[in-house]
């Protein structure tokens, strides 16, 4: 069995975990069926290099040691991307990740080296060009894989990220030998949320809305490929998305360290409460401020038990109940993850 090598430092999905998850813009070349941004409620506009460097002080002395994700819309599109990756390697943050679709705008590549960038993140909801580019765009899987494999000829480390959803179920079983072809280091399983896009997609018969999968088909696809994938040397992160009742509770916004930036200056804990003006930070005159009540970390104090406060509330068609009225599950933190590696099995 293959032993997994020891990797740099990327996201972790973890308690006592940090992490700044920076929109700089919200542009994006690609109209993804499941995209979570939402202009309404995080903004139109590009940040400056000045504001970005800005409010990445101020992150990085609130969570020192914080691990640093680039996102947009499309980070890529943004042409300071480079020099702002530089200003935050030399803040301290833990790791700096540019998340991207794979089309690698502005020759990021060539104006970044590994010593820079830990990881370049890109996200393929398919393992065939016939899943994936209804879902992310026509084309969007051929420029994908090559981004990959430009990366790696440069020395990156590069991970995958699959939102695993009613269009592509099925289909990540037949990921691991696609993501050994393209010799990547990481595979991010993700659930879809109700956010963004995906909110308005229309529900089935039932409560059941029709991108969301079961618990019985997350059981029976994901999580056998999640064990595939990391027998082959692959660090893999998944959700369990599913708790037993009698199994704990964690929320992030209580264990965790996580800040979800956005350009209009919104600073979310946790990203189910993105499309609500729920966020409980807010960058005010490049100064990091406390939001008035009611907001998310209002939300993180109640315990109740069906698990995940949020999931109850906006998206309850993931809940099934027993004759008694007892949830027969929880809904796990969607940022607190298991992590599998080789060695682990």
């Amino acid at each position: 069995m293959p032993t997994a090598h020891r990797l740099p430092q990327t996201v972790h999905f973890s308690k006592n975990a940090a992490n700044v998850f920076f929109h700089i813009l919200t542009q994006c070349n690609l109209n993804c069926r499941h995209c979570y941004i939402n202009p309404e409620q995080h903004g139109r506009r590009r940040l400056s290099l000045e504001t970005i460097q800005s409010w990445l002080r101020v992150l990085v002395n609130r969570a020192p040691q914080a691990n640093l994700i680039f996102l947009g819309g499309e980070p890529t599109l943004h042409p300071d991307l480079a020099q702002a990756v530089r200003v935050a390697r030399n803040m301290g943050y833990r790791s700096v990740t540019i998340d991207t679709n794979g089309y690698l705008f502005h020759d990021i590549l060539e104006k970044t080296t590994p010593e820079h960038v830990d990881f370049f993140s890109f996200s393929l909801d398919g393992a065939s060009p016939a899943t994936n580019d209804p879902i992310r765009g026509k084309g969007a899987f051929s420029a994908c894989t090559a981004g990959i494999r430009a990366a790696k000829a440069r020395g990156f480390r590069t991970s995958l990220i699959y939102t695993v959803s009613r269009f592509n179920l099925q289909e990540i079983t037949a990921v691991p030998p696609l993501l050994a072809d393209l010799g990547l280091d990481r595979f991010f399983i993700q659930v879809i949320g109700l956010r963004g896009q995906s909110a308005t997609c229309p529900q089935t018969q039932g409560n059941e809305p029709t991108l969301q999968i079961t618990r019985q088909e997350w059981e029976a696809f994901v999580l056998p490929t999640a064990q595939t994938v990391a027998h082959t040397g692959i660090v893999v992160n998944y959700p369990k998305v599913y708790l037993d009742p009698d199994v704990s509770f964690a929320c992030a916004g209580r264990v965790a360290d996580n800040y979800f930036v956005f350009p209009n200056g919104r600073v979310y804990r946790c990203p189910l409460c993105e499309d609500y003006p729920l966020h409980s930070l807010c960058f005010h005159h490049d100064q990091l401020v406390d939001t008035p009540s009611i907001n998310e970390a209002d939300l993180f104090q109640l315990d109740i038990p069906e698990g995940c406060v949020m999931n109850r509330l906006i998206q309850p068609g993931n809940l099934t109940y027993l004759a008694d009225g007892r949830p027969a599950y929880k809904i796990a933190c969607c940022l607190l993850k298991e992590e599998l590696t080789a060695t682990a099995h």
